[in-house]
């Protein structure tokens, strides 16, 4: 159980914390506020009513009137009719406000001048006119209106293009020419609560450690001078998940742990990727130069000196003669019998008699019955002989000695010049296919 000093100090940071990140989703907020403007004008109006005011943001006067100017001439075909003068007079009202929407753009500075654009492009598909001015003049008209139906008509301009106006505004500027941006009005509150804190705690720091100097103190809380900070308010991000951490709200040791394993084996991995192709590179030079020729001659021609009282190269030729008849032959033992019965069967298929024999009633069947049993019969036979060759001790020595003679022998052959060459030639291309393999990997 935590002692009484110990929960009040856990309690005032859980609460600074909690203060911390709501700042920092109040600067958030306001980061992203002009881009989500018309998500918030659609589903939460009053945030718009309410936030406007900060960032200088006022209706637009031009699209403004369109707007009720159109919903003046509903009013007036409501009461007087589609035909009647005042209705006219609304209508070339509104042809003169378009043209004018058109060349003066007011969505420039709202940033919205897409708007205009799908404005224009739907009434120009409405009435089928390929000028701007000219779909408007149209669309703006008794003539059209009555013959494509005033209802249909006024609920396409509510569906498709009204939505497109309302979302439009002007944007005041300060005297620096920059637009107005009063957050600071609000972040004010959070950097004087983090400042006044941040005083608190180098005056406490300070008193109870004298052998720091106010410097040291200042950066052991370095992360809240972020706090502070008027600007950059996006990097609040790293004092708040500091805070969060030391008032025991998150738990990050987890994610920390990750991050260390992910960033330790990218780099192991860049590292053995690096070692393996500087390696493939190094014995290719050794090759291209001539070096593994001259280790190997010097190895074959030179008495070795012996650590173990072992002939490495005899065990490993006696391991792998193991693997081959106990492990490798067993498994492809099918596949051997089928290459001795096609031997068989192709050399009797040449011999005379043997075509004659298979014409004979009830004999052409038995030679490949026969050929079967000797097939499998040699087969069992090399098998044998070779497990006795491992296990007998006699033929043991006799192997032993055929595991010398094939070294001396294997050796001196590969000391002639074309042998080693053509060795040389096969590494080589062997290693640059390993290489470009391995670096497209």
């Amino acid at each position: 159980m935590l002692a009484p000093t110990t929960r009040k100090n856990l309690w005032f940071e859980r609460s600074m914390a909690i203060i911390a990140s709501i700042g920092l989703v109040v600067s958030i907020f306001d980061l992203t506020y002009i881009p989500c403007r018309d998500f918030y004008f659609r589903n939460l109006p009053i945030v718009v009513q309410t936030y406007d005011r900060f960032k200088g943001i006022e209706p637009n006067r031009e699209t403004e009137r369109y707007l009720n100017a159109v919903e003046q001439l509903k009013l007036t075909v409501k009461q007087a009719g589609l035909a009647s003068a005042p209705t006219q007079s609304w209508l070339q009202e509104l042809d003169t406000l378009s043209v004018s929407m058109i060349q003066n753009n007011p969505f420039q500075v709202a940033g919205k001048t897409g708007n205009l654009e799908k404005i224009k492009n739907d009434v120009r598909d409405r009435v089928q006119n390929q000028s701007a001015k000219g779909a408007f003049a149209t669309f703006w008209s008794q003539a059209y209106l009555t013959k494509a139906g005033w209802d249909k008509e006024i609920q396409f301009y509510d569906r498709q293009i009204k939505p497109l106006l309302v979302t439009n505004y002007y944007r005041r500027l300060n005297e620096s020419g920059n637009y107005v941006d009063d957050f600071w009005q609000i972040d004010i509150i959070f950097i004087g609560i983090f400042a006044g804190e941040l005083l608190g705690r180098i005056f406490f720091i300070r008193r109870h450690n004298r052998q720091l100097s106010w410097q040291q103190v200042v950066i052991r809380r370095w992360y809240d001078l972020i706090l502070i900070l008027p600007f950059a308010q996006f990097l609040r991000i790293i004092p708040v998940i500091i805070r969060l951490q030391q008032a025991r709200l998150i738990n990050l040791s987890l994610i920390k742990s990750e991050l260390n394993h992910l960033f330790v084996g990218q780099i192991a991995n860049e590292l053995t990727e690096t070692v393996v192709m500087e390696v493939l590179q190094q014995t290719q030079g050794a090759i291209r130069d001539g070096q593994i020729t001259r280790v190997v001659r010097h190895y074959l021609n030179t008495p070795h000196i012996d650590l173990n009282n072992i002939n490495e190269i005899e065990v490993l030729i006696e391991l792998m003669l193991e693997i081959v008849v106990y492990r490798v032959i067993p498994k492809i033992q099918p596949d051997l019998e089928a290459i001795l019965r096609h031997l068989f069967q192709k050399a009797l298929s040449e011999s005379p008699a043997y075509r004659n024999l298979k014409l004979l009633p009830g004999i052409g069947e038995l030679p490949a019955q026969a050929i079967d049993r000797v097939v499998k019969e040699i087969s069992a036979s090399i098998y044998t002989a070779l497990t006795k060759i491992l296990e007998d001790p006699n033929s043991a020595k006799l192997s032993r000695r055929l595991t010398e003679n094939m070294t001396k022998s294997l050796g001196d052959e590969m000391q002639r010049g074309q042998t080693i060459i053509k060795i040389e030639s096969l590494l080589y291309d062997l290693i640059e296919e390993i290489r470009v393999t391995y670096s497209n990997k």
